[in-house]
């Protein structure tokens, strides 16, 4: 598989998530938004970063790309999408997926580990962990909460959508476990067809074995 991972202006984890996906096997490459997709893309990464700092809200600027337009079009015809963190606030406001990301309850930026249940283990996204399983992944946001309306969380959660919750490390869901106020806690989320995963922990960032844990690899295991 070929993974493309889209640069913005800003984008700052980009080289992070193409070294985490080769160290899985995985051809993946840096692609500049305003080149467009490569014919060859089989799978697509929107990684994290403060594209165009931010302006206006995280991922506003972004998810006006053109190259967006080739996302929407490469996830109608089943290419797997992933947004992580700003990724993940550019794919809501592409309206990629529902709901959407703004300032942490804290209204500051947090850089720390949290602990995420998994609540779905049957997409391609989780299948290699098992569901109610707690895996340790790292938090960089001051946008972090996800904001959504009760309707629109209650079909989410319905449907199975819902792909992690913030936990504490026996998977207990509680505020204190909530790091940025997410409704529900939760930490990240499918689209209809599960084509397309956005979460705000960085899997990519717990992926290779020389750094410690691996508990992030599973997700990018979606691409393998």
């Amino acid at each position: 598989m070929s993974v493309t991972v889209i640069q913005f202006g800003g984008s700052n984890c980009d080289r992070d998530t193409v070294r985490a996906l080769q160290s899985i096997g995985v051809e993946a490459e840096l692609v500049w938004h305003e080149d467009g997709l490569p014919a060859g893309t089989d799978g697509i990464v929107l990684p994290g970063g403060f594209s165009y700092g931010d302006f206006l809200r995280a991922g506003a600027m972004a998810a006006q790309s053109p190259i967006m337009d080739e996302v929407h079009e490469r996830a109608r015809e089943g290419t797997p999408v992933l947004g992580i963190c700003n990724g993940a606030q550019i794919g809501c406001e592409a309206s990629l997926t529902p709901g959407a990301f703004t300032t942490n309850e804290s209204a500051r930026f947090q850089c720390e580990h949290v602990h995420l249940r998994v609540e779905n283990a049957e997409t391609p996204w989780t299948d290699h962990y098992e569901e109610g399983e707690v895996i340790e992944l790292p938090i960089a946001h001051g946008e972090g909460r996800f904001e959504i309306s009760d309707e629109r969380l209650e079909t989410l959660e319905g449907n199975d959508r819902v792909l992690f919750r913030y936990c504490d490390d026996e998977g207990n869901v509680t505020p204190e476990a909530n790091p940025n106020g997410s409704k529900h806690a939760v930490a990240g989320v499918t689209s209809k067809d599960d084509h397309v995963a956005v979460l705000m922990p960085h899997p990519e960032r717990m992926s290779l074995p020389d750094i410690g844990e691996t508990d992030g690899r599973g997700i990018l295991e979606a691409f393998a």
